[in-house]
């Protein structure tokens, strides 16, 4: 088969952007509250939403530009299930496919090299794993969302902030089915686990074992830099199989725990030069490939990593 656009792209840079926050953005700067049970998904249908998505990712897309970097961008459907779909008053959407038209139509106003990416998610609470699912109810669970996916619209599918192993390898095994390359995000404590005590070095070894096309790459989401440093200096995890396969992180801007910042009033955020700082001092330990922003980032976090890792 022949090598996708974004697999060459991956194999051929040092340094891969991802989008800043969005959903947070659009909460705090533009005030605007998400759906009760598709959270961020339907903005696309509204249009002061879709205003601010447009100022949103623009944003992150002219840093790519300045820099000169290529850039993912991630369709905010992690959590349009099939569940939560189908008791919403967009039922009838197929927002996975709209979305993903979406950003292909903003992106193309672009010189930057840009790729999207179908975004899915665990079924329960990401930040508590409670609610997850075993294998093979995640297998049949999430098979119907990534059916909704224009394939030939999105570059890679993303399973963002997955708490536990069997629910993330049964994520895997929906996603190799579409023949895209695909990344599997971890949601990581300190201490080196998933939320389920699985360590890195196990989950990569159990999905790498359990897939025939295996993930492009395995990154973690909605975590400070210093705790992923921390997470990949614990013995367990300083293989050489982490070292090969663990390629990225989407930040939060300062570090508390998600529970601290999923249920603050206020906008949890430090300054873009000392996230930048922190993005360094992983990278010096941990060079990984691929760097974004998650809670309390914007583009002038983005802006700082990308000169600071350039």
């Amino acid at each position: 088969m022949e090598e996708s656009r974004f697999k060459n792209c991956f194999n051929t840079n040092h340094l891969i952007l991802t989008e800043g926050a969005v959903g947070q953005r659009i909460e705090h700067a533009f005030s605007i509250r998400p759906d009760a049970d598709i959270m961020y998904a339907s903005l696309i249908y509204d249009s002061a939403g879709r205003d601010a998505l447009t100022s949103i990712y623009c944003s992150y897309l002219k840093v790519a530009e300045d820099y000169k970097l290529p850039i993912l961008l991630l369709t905010n459907t992690r959590r349009a299930n099939k569940e939560r779909v189908l008791r919403s008053k967009y039922r009838d959407k197929n927002m996975m496919k709209d979305y993903a038209a979406f950003l292909g139509e903003l992106s193309s106003k672009y010189v930057c090299e840009t790729f999207i990416g179908g975004m899915m998610g665990c079924r329960g609470d990401a930040y508590s794993g409670i609610e997850g699912l075993n294998t093979d109810e995640a297998i049949e669970y999430h098979s119907w969302q990534m059916d909704m996916f224009d394939l030939e619209a999105i570059d890679f599918l993303f399973a963002g902030i997955m708490p536990a192993l069997p629910e993330a390898l049964g994520m895997a095994k929906v996603m190799e089915k579409s023949k895209l390359p695909y990344i599997i995000s971890l949601m990581i404590n300190g201490n080196g686990t998933l939320l389920d005590g699985s360590t890195i070095h196990d989950a990569i070894l159990k999905i790498d074992a359990s897939t025939e096309l295996n993930p492009l790459c395995y990154m973690t989401n909605c975590v400070h830099p210093a705790i992923l440093r921390e997470a990949l200096s614990q013995k367990e995890n300083r293989t050489e199989l982490v070292k090969k396969r663990f390629w990225g992180i989407q930040a939060n801007a300062i570090n508390l725990s998600p529970e601290e910042l999923d249920n603050s009033k206020t906008l949890k955020t430090t300054t873009a030069k000392e996230l930048a700082e922190e993005f360094l001092l992983l990278h010096r330990s941990f060079p990984l490939k691929i760097y974004g922003g998650c809670c309390g980032t914007d583009d002038s976090h983005i802006i700082e990593i990308a000169k600071a890792l350039q």
